[in-house]
């Protein structure tokens, strides 16, 4: 078996289980921060949002233009284009110039729904949540504060599942309004998959857009059916996101 062939098959075992070292310390640790950071804040700043408390909701076109050689998912493989949901965001809050940690979070309808049936909870969705991190095999796992929204790429962190092994989704501006999407395993290079065309939510508005304190985005009860959560990030990220929801009540 060439080394290659033996990296396939390791990409492609159970992530449960105890293959992909490199894949799962980096990605607890890096949970276990985040769940920390939620608790800290959630106790000394009760907000509508613990984390990510300041953000603007925007429109967004998703022009999917496929991939080949493909991973199996039909979200990734396959052309199509989805009416979404975005909103940008600051993990932290902090002031205006500090570094932060900048997220971006996407809500595709599925099904059927509309993209105000999902907006609104009534109608089926994904959410695709994602962080400033760095690009590299490593650093992707690694969150990393950032100037601004569109200073630094952005990654998942986490994996997902895919029939061809682990991946991860990530994002980098090419302006202000356009984000490409892409997809990469645990140390591949990252392949565009996606065009992602962002507008303020109100025709002709100026200025940063308005935000909206009830809108909730989760990425472990609302995942892509075709590429779902391991099992062991779902018991790392669960916590955080009870402790946000429990803050909000």
């Amino acid at each position: 078996m060439t080394s290659t062939q033996r990296e396939t098959q390791r990409e492609t075992q159970h992530e449960d289980g105890p293959a992909h070292p490199l894949a799962a310390l980096p990605a607890k640790v890096g949970g276990a921060v985040i769940a920390t950071a939620v608790r800290g804040l959630a106790a000394v700043r009760p907000a509508e949002k613990p984390m990510h408390p300041t953000g603007r909701v925007l429109r967004g076109r998703l022009e999917r233009h496929g991939l080949e050689p493909g991973i199996g998912v039909p979200f990734v493989d396959r052309a199509g284009v989805d009416e979404v949901v975005a909103r940008e965001s600051k993990g932290v809050g902090l002031p205006l110039g500090l570094p932060d940690i900048h997220g971006l979070a996407i809500r595709v309808p599925l099904g059927s729904a509309t993209v105000d049936e999902a907006r609104g909870g009534s109608g089926r969705h994904a959410d695709l949540l994602f962080s400033t991190n760095g690009w590299g095999p490593v650093t992707r796992f690694l969150v990393v504060p950032s100037a601004g929204m569109t200073t630094r790429p952005l990654t998942t962190l986490f994996p997902y599942r895919s029939p061809r092994g682990p991946v991860l989704l990530g994002a980098r501006y090419v302006d202000e309004r356009h984000v490409e999407l892409g997809v990469a395993g645990l140390r591949s290079d990252w392949r565009v998959f996606a065009d992602l065309h962002l507008e303020l939510e109100e025709p002709g508005a100026t200025g940063d857009g308005t935000d909206d304190p009830e809108l909730e985005f989760d990425a472990i009860l609302n995942e892509l059916p075709e590429l779902p959560n391991y099992d062991w990030v779902r018991r790392v990220r669960a916590p955080s996101y009870a402790v946000a929801r429990s803050s909000r009540r």
